[in-house]
């Protein structure tokens, strides 16, 4: 028996495996690869070149928990990460799969390799850009295609205990698109990207993210202004078991829109699909940007009986509104949607009159958020209800450290420092706050200096040696 473990072990060592693409290798393209029979352990380094690569290929192998299939990007000594290009890339000989119109590169879905539910995982550290019309590909038959308007950097099918992490996604229709597949998509892990410049001009129907899955957290990423003249949002997600936190998202048609899973019953009828957790971020909404909600949660189908119908979880987070006209925090699809709102920084440049928490359906729950003075609850007669629940600081200026250079940390006198209510029941232990966004990308944990601040950042005081040491910064 002892023996037979042994070969077990010895023969999951072996097949493992090292690939290293790039110039100074004998592997010089990422065709050189063998995608197809990619086994668990295996992992692909793809390294920086002056030219992009410009292939394509669908990645369709099962890893495992403890040896996941990684596909890992080397940046040079700038920092300058590998460039995949879609743009008269030519799909990588040998791999026969479907769509591929859809994607640059695509995880799951396809005849080779044979087709099965791609599972752990992980892709990191790449550029990947230029899907969309006008641009044109060589598919796997030697034709010349053009990418659809839909068409992603990462166009995931299908996939479970997926990461993806640290990519720059740009230049598409959508930067990162997630199917759900009939519910196989879960587990996704979108961590420290930085999505941007995706969008298709003059439509509405194309996002930085645009996501559908059981189990999927956003963390850490950085999410920028959509291609100019795109009309889509920052981040559309239609899951079950949605979490966005410590994220920087800026600009956008709205910056998050998280609506119902209008093709998937087994997400809609899913026990995380009431629950949405949103916390720790910076949300920004410039001037002009687009629709002037920040948030939309509940559904847009037209099929109310899969609207989300359950409670938003909005806290900790700071929301920042340039626009010289009206904003609204929420809009909230139909009186079955439920806000809670605590502990925010929500800033407004223009009067306080201009700022309203709901659009007119829903319930809005209200409590130790940081307010510009004049808010309303809507610029309508709701037909939904906002509940002040107390302990809201209403002022005209939250006193961030320096606003004209978007440091949203607290200056020491902001009314806002140690004035947060304690997290409610409902988000413990899960979601505790311990984290806070660190430009860019990169995630630090809070400071802890007694009582909870308002908003994303917590006030820190640099000069406590001992502060430091309890959080584990090391200077």
């Amino acid at each position: 028996m002892k023996l037979l473990i042994f070969l077990l072990l010895f023969t999951s060592l072996v097949h493992s495996a090292d690939y290293n693409i790039g110039p100074d290798y004998a592997l010089k393209n990422i065709a050189d690869a063998p995608w197809a029979t990619l086994t668990a352990g295996d992992t692909v380094y793809i390294h920086w070149r002056a030219a992009p690569y410009r292939e394509k290929w669908v990645i369709n192998r099962v890893g495992s928990a403890s040896q996941p299939i990684s596909i890992i990007g080397v940046s040079n000594e700038f920092g300058q990460q590998p460039v995949i290009d879609g743009n008269n890339a030519v799909t990588v000989a040998g791999l026969n799969y479907w769509n591929e119109t859809r994607g640059v590169i695509k995880i799951g879905g396809s005849n080779n390799p044979a087709d099965g539910l791609p599972q752990y995982i992980i892709i990191e550290n790449l550029e990947i850009r230029s899907a969309r019309p006008a641009y044109q590909f060589t598919d796997d038959n030697g034709n010349i295609a053009t990418y659809s308007n839909n068409a992603a950097s990462l166009f995931v099918e299908k996939a479970a205990n997926l990461t993806i992490r640290n990519l720059t996604l740009r230049d598409s229709g959508n930067g990162l698109f997630i199917g759900a597949n009939g519910g196989q998509t879960e587990n996704i892990l979108v961590e420290g990207n930085h999505i941007y410049d995706n969008g298709i001009v003059g439509r509405f129907f194309e996002h930085n993210a645009y996501t559908a899955a059981i189990n999927i957290t956003y963390q850490y990423n950085r999410f920028g202004p959509l291609r100019s003249g795109a009309l889509g949002n920052n981040l559309k997600d239609r899951s079950a078991g949605l979490v966005v936190r410590y994220n920087w998202i800026e600009s956008g048609n709205r910056q998050l829109d998280l609506v119902d899973a209008e093709d998937s019953s087994v997400l809609v009828n899913h026990p995380a699909y009431a629950e949405t957790f949103v916390y720790g971020n910076v949300l920004i909404e410039p001037n002009g940007a687009g629709n002037s909600q920040i948030i939309h949660y509940g559904g847009d189908s037209g099929t109310l009986n899969d609207y989300r119908k359950g409670n938003l979880y909005l806290f900790n987070n700071t929301i920042i509104s340039t626009r010289s006209g009206t904003t609204t925090l929420l809009r909230l699809s139909s009186n079955d949607e439920t806000a809670h709102v605590f502990n925010n920084i929500i800033f407004n440049t223009a009067s306080g009159s201009s700022l309203a928490m709901i659009d007119g359906s829903g319930s809005l729950n209200l409590n130790n958020n940081w307010l510009k003075s004049g808010w309303r609850d809507c610029h309508c007669s709701p037909a939904g209800t906002v509940n002040d629940n107390g302990n809201n600081i209403e002022a005209s200026d939250p006193l961030f450290l320096d606003f004209g250079n978007q440091q949203f940390a607290l200056q020491s006198t902001s009314a806002a420092r140690n004035s947060a209510g304690n997290l409610m029941p409902a988000v413990l232990p899960a979601h505790q706050i311990l984290q806070q966004y660190l430009e860019h990308q990169n995630v630090e944990l809070r400071p802890v200096d007694g009582l909870l601040d308002m908003g994303a950042f917590e006030f820190f005081d640099n000069s406590n040696p001992e502060l430091l040491f309890q959080n584990g910064f090391e200077h």
